[in-house]
């Protein structure tokens, strides 16, 4: 067993298949599988199951991913650190985001950062908050930006960017002249809540129970799992919904969607730069740390 072989093995497991790992490694398949083959001969087991046209791991290669996950992590930062050492900003940094910063915050930074600095690499790695910070307890990422405060003592986390939300609408909606709404009357209309687990939901659970309500008061029609999905929803008549107004920029600017206030309700909030208390950051995720304060100014 070796680290390039842990390397191939959770390439397989992130991206379900064989043929789709060796593209990204620049690997034939029959290589690929070779490869998985002498960890299973190592390890007497099998790793991966071949389910119609995924590849998924077995409980014992589930096991394995999260092990090769943090001894590629501490690969990067050994790598990292010795270049610190002799005078270079180089290595590899993977950083975590939830869905919005993810999508609309994070790749501007790093595209900055990369400029700066052009001898280092960075993974995003996109999920909802509940899964990025589940991910920086288990030590698989160093940082991450999310939408949401934990009350967990083992978290470090730091205001860094503002974000507005706003009631979004379909142009031909009954409330389309108006600005803002009271909230008994969005508690009547068709509600689309994002999924358990994200930094929207928690938010906006937040500012309900500030004003006095719960988000379980909310008409909520259907759950989905992304803002995407929420966006493709809202414009096609299922129901209103509460998102981040940098995820609907472009909707709102072409008047796809519409954005609304609701009275009593404060719908701003905070993005987090998130890490571990017992985990002492190495040089290059620091200075993406300060990167991230910067665009927070």
């Amino acid at each position: 067993m070796d680290l390039w072989q842990l390397h191939i093995f959770t390439k397989v497991v992130e991206l379900k298949s064989f043929s789709k790992a060796g593209a990204a490694i620049h690997l034939s398949q029959p290589t690929v599988s070779s490869h998985i083959k002498d960890l299973e001969d190592h390890f007497e087991c099998r790793l991966i199951d071949r389910m119609g046209k995924e590849a998924l791991p077995t409980k014992a290669g589930a096991l394995l991913y999260g092990y090769a996950r943090k001894l590629l992590t501490l690969k990067n930062e050994t790598e990292t650190a010795l270049a610190q050492f002799k005078g270079k900003t180089k290595g590899h940094l993977v950083v975590g985001g939830s869905t919005i910063p993810g999508g609309y915050i994070l790749p501007q930074i790093i595209g900055s950062f990369i400029k700066n600095y052009p001898e280092v690499t960075v993974s995003l790695e996109i999920g909802d908050t509940e899964d990025i910070v589940k991910a920086i307890r288990e030590g698989l990422i160093e940082i991450g930006l999310v939408g949401a405060r934990y009350s967990d003592k083992n978290l470090i986390q730091e205001e860094v960017i503002r974000d507005s939300m706003a009631l979004v609408i379909p142009p031909d909606h009954t409330w389309k002249d108006l600005r803002r709404v009271t909230l008994d009357m969005l508690k009547d209309e068709p509600f689309i809540a994002r999924e358990y687990g994200s930094g929207t939901l928690k938010s906006l659970t937040r500012s309900l129970q500030d004003a006095g309500s719960e988000s379980s008061a909310l008409k909520i029609v259907a759950t989905m799992g992304n803002t995407a999905a929420v966006r493709q929803g809202v414009k096609s008549g299922i129901g209103v919904s509460i998102l981040s107004t940098k995820a609907v920029e472009d909707d709102l600017a072409n008047g796809k969607l519409l954005a609304l206030d609701v009275e009593g309700v404060d719908l701003s909030r905070y993005f987090f730069l998130t890490t571990h208390r017992s985990r002492t950051l190495s040089p290059l995720c620091q200075s993406f740390a300060e990167a991230i304060r910067e665009a927070g100014l």
